[in-house]
């Protein structure tokens, strides 16, 4: 593994990086495409600039909206949205170049002091632009909407506002909504940041070499199981060693939560997630509750299949994600990687691919696994006027080419939706993970057409079958431990104890009795980064899978015309309800068979796994 690379080396574009020759170069984003470095003028009168305008912007139109309302063209409410946007597209630049600094190595204090100095500079700015939704949101409806029907510049931005109100009933007075502003650097950020940066320093021993907390959790994946278990022991034992660290981060920010709910008006515990994510309550507990009842269908009768694949009469936890002894053992490459992914997707559409190959042509992809960098994946939109960035710990697993897969389908949902301007490219989180799971399942799809043998066949559907309940049972059970423990917090302070026994309720129950847990997992509930820095985002993953699951069978049934139905559904951001953009493929997420017929899926590829063991 690499030793810390510089930050400035991490902008040259011929850097390359690799943990194993195996793999070949592996590429290391270039964000000089956002600024040179952050000592660079451009950067710098990019932060002068940014707060001239947002004063400007105050001072001319705050107290201002009614009267504009009623008028166009320079003094109109259209431009006061242009100028609005403008500004959204400007900070976020800052902020996404301040991010991803930080995330290429959040060991290095000079990464972190900047991304804090930039994070407070820009909670600055904005709160020179808070009073305009909350004012926004103060004029009568119907003005508006006169305002949207005379003003063709206003009525450009009618998704954004038809969004804005729905956040009217939870909005509070304009002192306190800047308090609550400024106090979440103090507050929750801080404690994001402290679990950020503690959990890129811990060190987990296995036979005497201390390993960061990605290439540990890899070892999960490794053919032996004394390999497994040493790693597993190790995780346990570090976790335990800092739980008062995580115990408090926890209490501190569902406590956090639970104010500002408090104060805003919400009823449940995720009702604030659900309205970022434009999506029902009753739609979201549906999924749940389908999800609860399938456990049995699913994740209990794979894991016992497993075991008996794997000579076990019971798993251990840190057996769960095994390896078949069918799996093959060779490294996959990145240029294979990177092909396989390509050849997937242009298979569905030429357009889809060419997306996907400007973030390796255009260095746009940090794969290398690298001391301090931030641990699993993602892929960053940052704003229109720039491009995404998509990260990566790429190790040459299979399961490294479907995160590949996945987060590059992040990455053409989120070019696409640049088009809809920076106020509304950002998709709910409901649908956020549509072009990710789907460009997963092509991938897999493609790469099950070319298997013949079938121990290989075997091996891969296993492993589709395991992500698929990693990422619907596993992000469900995560999203009940979530509720479980947002509302024994309310009730007081919990100890590392409490939380614990509440992480292992919720696994026991939707692991099943074939797997075996044992002492020292009730801590892992402490590394899942969702909890610290999205609460209750975990449905968002089970809700995409599904969704996809039904939208694939629709393709497979030769729907005329849907890869254009697709790609309108990706482009559109965030102007549509989850109803609109599901409405074109006969979907319809209220109706409770839709859940149904998404985990139907899951389990056909199961009894196809048990069909083959049985052959």
């Amino acid at each position: 593994m690499l030793r810390h690379t510089p930050y400035k080396t991490l902008q040259t574009p011929a850097e390359h990086a690799a943990t194993d020759p195996a793999l070949g170069l592996l590429p290391v984003w270039k964000l000089s495409d956002l600024y040179p470095s952050r000592e660079a003028p451009e950067f710098k009168a990019d932060m002068e600039r940014a707060g001239t305008l947002c004063r400007d912007f105050e001072a001319k139109w705050k107290g201002r909206l009614a009267d504009a309302a009623v008028k166009t063209g320079k003094e109109g409410l259209g431009q006061a949205l242009t100028d609005y946007e403008t500004l959204e597209d400007l900070l976020g630049r800052i902020g996404s170049f301040a991010g991803l600094t930080y995330f290429s190595d959040t060991s290095n204090p000079a990464n972190g002091k900047f991304y804090g100095d930039v994070q407070s500079k820009l909670t600055d700015l904005s709160a020179h632009l808070l009073f305009f939704a909350l004012e926004l949101n103060r004029i009568d409806d119907a003005v508006v909407d006169a305002a949207m029907e005379r003003d063709p510049q206003a009525g450009h931005y009618r998704p954004w506002i038809v969004d804005l109100r729905k956040d009217k009933p939870y909005q509070l007075e304009d002192k306190i909504e800047q308090l609550f502003l400024e106090k979440s650097m103090t507050s929750a950020a801080a404690f994001n940041r402290l679990f950020d940066e503690t959990m890129a320093e811990l060190r987990f021993e296995v036979d005497g070499e201390k390993l960061p907390l990605e290439i540990t959790l890899n070892m999960l994946q490794e053919p032996e199981e004394p390999v497994r278990r040493k790693a597993a022991e190790a995780l346990s034992k570090t976790f335990q060693q800092n739980i008062r660290v995580f115990t408090l981060i926890t209490n501190t920010l569902a406590k956090d939560k639970e104010i500002s709910d408090r104060w805003r008006g919400f009823k449940d515990i995720a009702d604030s997630r659900h309205l970022a994510n434009r999506v029902e309550r009753d739609v979201v507990d549906a999924l749940a509750a389908a999800v609860r009842d399938a456990y049995p269908r699913l994740s209990h009768r794979y894991y016992a299949m497993k075991a008996k694949w794997l000579g076990m009469e019971q798993m251990n936890f840190w057996d769960r994600n095994a390896p078949l002894p069918e799996t093959p053992k060779a490294l996959i490459s990145w240029p294979d990687a990177k092909e396989t992914v390509l050849s997937a997707y242009a298979g569905f559409a030429p357009e889809m691919a060419d997306i996907a190959r400007r973030f390796f042509d255009e260095e746009w992809i940090d794969a290398p696994v690298r001391s301090g960098k931030a641990p699993g994946a993602f892929a960053h939109p940052t704003v229109p006027s720039a491009h995404p960035y998509v990260l990566v710990n790429y190790m040459g697993k299979p399961r490294d080419v479907m995160t590949l897969a996945h987060e590059l389908g992040h990455g053409v949902h989120q070019v696409l939706a640049g088009e809809q301007g920076a106020l509304m490219a950002q998709t709910p989180l409901t649908l956020a993970e549509t072009a990710s799971v789907f460009g997963e399942m092509l991938t897999f799809r493609a790469l099950l057409d070319k298997t013949k043998d079938k121990r290989e066949r075997k091996a891969m559907l296993a492993q589709k079958v395991e992500d698929m309940i990693n990422t619907v049972v596993r992000q469900i059970a995560f999203y009940e431990f979530e509720r479980k423990l947002h509302t024994a917090r309310k009730e007081g302070e919990l100890t590392s104890e409490q939380i614990g026994e509440l992480w292992l309720s919720v696994q026991e129950e939707s692991l099943g009795p074939a797997i075996r847990i044992s002492e020292g997992y009730e801590t892992w509930w402490t590394y899942i980064p969702h909890f610290i820095h999205s609460p209750f985002y975990v449905y968002a993953y089970a809700f995409g899978d599904c969704l996809v699951n039904s939208l694939y069978a629709v393709y497979q049934n030769a729907e005329p015309g849907f890869q254009a139905k697709y790609f309108e559904l990706l482009k559109a951001g965030g102007t549509k309800h989850h109803s609109e953009l599901l409405a074109p493929f006969g979907l319809d997420a209220t109706d409770p068979s839709f859940w149904s017929r998404g985990l139907s899926m899951i389990e056909g590829l199961i009894d196809e796994l048990e069909a083959l063991d049985k052959a």
